[in-house]
């Protein structure tokens, strides 16, 4: 018995840990999200006094028309801006980056590994970089201040073409492709009718992957605009926050506004949720 408590004892101080760790990282990651519900509810007095922990004087509704009542309502203007520049823009590109990686992992080009590295590259080069380069780009072609300045640049993203010749190697048999061309299936067909509904929870992960990163966009939306009807969520807030300083009317619609941004990011993982933890494991077994 001595001997398989102390066999047992290593397991059991490396679950406790793992499970403490574990503990850590959800308080680190609800604490906030906590924070902005309590937040939400309160009153500027309440905000600027600390007492978030009382569940007194709530002034959620009133806190809720006044977000959508400030400034004429532009609140509005920029969650339908996030939600186009995000959902639009992530639905167009993950298919962009799929059918780039398949391209990839499926057929047989001049130079393609190094086209590959070149990709790969690009991943490690931050977003902040491409800012000025792509200003200027847009001013040239009289884009700066409208909504292409942005939504076009977001629909191409490296580690999506990366992500999606992994998803490419891991789903589509290149047999299945090979009886598709017996059959007299052509390149295209074979591609929209066999591959992509293969592909199916590789493309749900890279649209989340892509819909948090547009829709946490905030640097290059502050290059490109001007106009404020123009503008997301992100930046939006960030303008509400500046004025705060010397308008402290601004404090509770931007928690207000804060806690609904986040909320199209969790019903998106919620409800992708599956074909996105599916898609994490795409090449693991083979």
């Amino acid at each position: 018995m001595s001997r398989q408590a102390t066999a047992l004892r290593p397991r059991t101080m490396g679950r406790i840990t793992v499970n403490t760790v574990v503990g850590i990282s959800v308080l680190y990651t609800l604490l906030p999200v906590l924070w902005l519900v309590l937040a939400a509810a309160k009153q500027r007095d309440a905000l600027s006094g600390g007492d978030l922990l009382s569940l007194g004087d709530l002034s959620f509704w009133s806190n809720l028309s006044d977000l959508f009542a400030m400034d004429g309502g532009v609140y509005t203007d920029w969650y339908v801006n996030s939600l186009l520049y995000a959902v639009l823009g992530a639905a167009i590109g993950s298919f962009v980056s799929v059918a780039c990686g398949y391209a990839f992992d499926k057929y047989h080009f001049r130079h393609k590994e190094k086209l590959f590295g070149l990709v790969l590259a690009a991943v490690m080069v931050p977003q902040t970089v491409l800012a000025l380069p792509l200003y200027l780009l847009a001013s040239s072609t009289g884009l700066v201040n409208t909504f292409w300045a942005v939504f076009v640049p977001v629909l191409f993203n490296p580690f999506g073409v990366y992500l999606g010749r992994i998803f490419a190697q891991g789903y589509v048999p290149d047999e299945v492709l090979e009886a598709a061309r017996v059959d007299g299936t052509g390149e295209l067909a074979a591609y929209f009718r066999v591959a992509l509904r293969m592909l199916g929870p590789g493309l749900v992960t890279v649209f989340l992957f892509q819909l948090t990163t547009i829709w946490n966009n905030f640097f290059l939306p502050m290059v490109m605009l001007s106009d404020q009807q123009l503008y997301p969520v992100s930046l939006g807030l960030y303008s509400w926050n500046s004025a705060a300083t010397v308008s402290p009317e601004y404090y509770p619609v931007v928690i207000m506004g804060s806690l609904l941004a986040v909320l199209p990011l969790i019903l998106a993982f919620l409800l992708l949720q599956r074909f996105w933890r599916s898609g994490l494991t795409a090449g693991s077994v083979k």
